[in-house]
């Protein structure tokens, strides 16, 4: 982990998807949109068909955390947390030490110059005294903290090590479209033990694969997004928070630890979209782009192939610049007109001092913003390519918010 940080605290989250059985009645409506939905839309303005329910045969899973929780309290969000010194010890070698001869223990390089990668990535970890890359401490931390906040455990076993590293020794990497993954599949006793002592320490997770001779799976994890915190919007605290995405062959058991988390929801992309205009729940303006984006694969295979083939492109560095205009509130993103040069890195404050921004109508202007329109109301404007083959976002409708909403 990296301590000299001054504005923010590093940390990573899961992005969880799991398939489920659609009814007869509904596969003639599983009409994916694929590339080509990535296109730019026209002037900021243009309106993707969201897909109905019907169309997805995966869930996608949502934890809502404690109205006593210190950051976005009552908020939907993906499973997920802080770093924890844990997550970079040199135990872990010992724990991967069959694929300590592979680059990254085996996961796949990724092609995004080091120039242009997020510095999460891009930091050299063994200056910091660790010798576990960044690539393989937030997938660990990913896994770790979905395991503690709803028991689902994602590993390899001793059985599955082999075939493995076969794998890696014959292609140099997993195969990136292989089959689709599964979950926990020890004794729930068992697992509940673990999970009470990695709550109560993170460093237990490290003891807990040294005894059941399991590995975190850190190559079902695939590389999908950085967001970072803007300033001021969600209190002092400020995350630079990896986003990955891991494709479940069906939904795992799952359960809130009654602390932190107080619920659990499992729902397909568009429903979770449609439940939050409900105002049924609320979800942060970095969840509505990424489950937005999701909304344009709805059938899980072909989620699984585009996140494992993506992921070695590498992924933006997306810090929101904050500005206001009148009764509106917005959120600058890289690649908009208006968002400033100098905003990167550890330098970055994450606001900014009001530019004019332009009509949206204004065809010629580069957006890629999120706008509060009022509290209750979010809206997305993109018509710029996204970057590293990433898909671009369903904008559908107005997204409204409701704090006082519940799960």
């Amino acid at each position: 982990m990296n301590t000299t940080l001054k504005h923010w605290r590093e940390a990573a989250t899961l992005i969880l998807a799991a398939g489920h059985k659609l009814g007869a009645d509904s596969l003639a409506s599983r009409t994916p949109l694929t590339a080509a939905a990535a296109s730019p839309l026209t002037g900021g303005q243009g309106r993707s068909q969201l897909p109905h329910k019907s169309c997805f045969d995966y869930d996608v899973l949502l934890l809502k955390r404690s109205s006593k929780s210190g950051f976005m309290p009552n908020a939907c969000v993906f499973p997920g947390g802080l770093v924890h010194a844990s997550d970079f010890s040199s135990e872990w070698l010992d724990v991967f030490k069959t694929f300590s001869k592979s680059p990254n223990f085996g996961l796949r390089s990724v092609t995004q110059p080091g120039d242009t990668r997020p510095p999460l990535f891009a930091t050299d970890r063994l200056k910091l005294g660790s010798p576990i890359p960044g690539e393989v401490a937030f997938r660990i931390c990913a896994l770790r903290e979905t395991f503690e906040e709803c028991g689902v455990l994602l590993f390899v076993s001793k059985q599955e090590e082999k075939g493995l590293l076969n794998s890696i020794e014959s292609r140099g990497a997993p195969e990136p479209e292989g089959p689709l993954h599964k979950a926990n599949e020890l004794c729930s006793r068992e697992l509940n033990k673990w999970r009470d002592l990695v709550n109560q320490n993170p460093s237990n997770f490290i003891q807990m694969c040294r005894e059941l001779e399991v590995l975190p799976n850190i190559w079902a994890l695939h590389e999908w997004g950085n967001w970072l915190t803007p300033e001021g919007r969600y209190g002092v605290k400020r995350f630079d928070t990896a986003f990955f995405i891991c494709c479940l062959q069906e939904i795992p058991p799952a359960l809130q630890d009654d602390k932190e988390i107080v619920s659990v929801k499992w729902s397909t992309p568009s429903e979770v979209l449609q439940n939050y205009q409900a105002q049924e729940f609320w979800i942060a303006p970095p969840q509505v782009y990424e489950i937005s984006r999701m909304c344009r694969l709805p059938l899980l295979n072909d989620l699984h192939n585009f996140s494992s083939r993506r992921a070695t492109e590498g992924c933006e560095q997306l810090l929101p610049v904050l500005s206001s205009k009148d009764e509106h509130f917005t959120a600058l993103l890289p690649g908009d007109r208006w968002y400033p040069s100098a905003t990167s890195g550890e330098a970055a404050s994450g606001t900014s001092s009001d530019p004019k921004l332009e009509d949206p109508q204004e065809e010629e202007s580069s957006l890629h913003r999120i706008v509060t329109v009022d509290p209750y109301t979010i809206t997305l404007q993109i018509n710029i390519t996204p970057k590293y083959n990433h898909l671009l976002p369903v904008l559908g409708q107005t997204f409204p918010y409701d704090s006082k909403s519940k799960l």
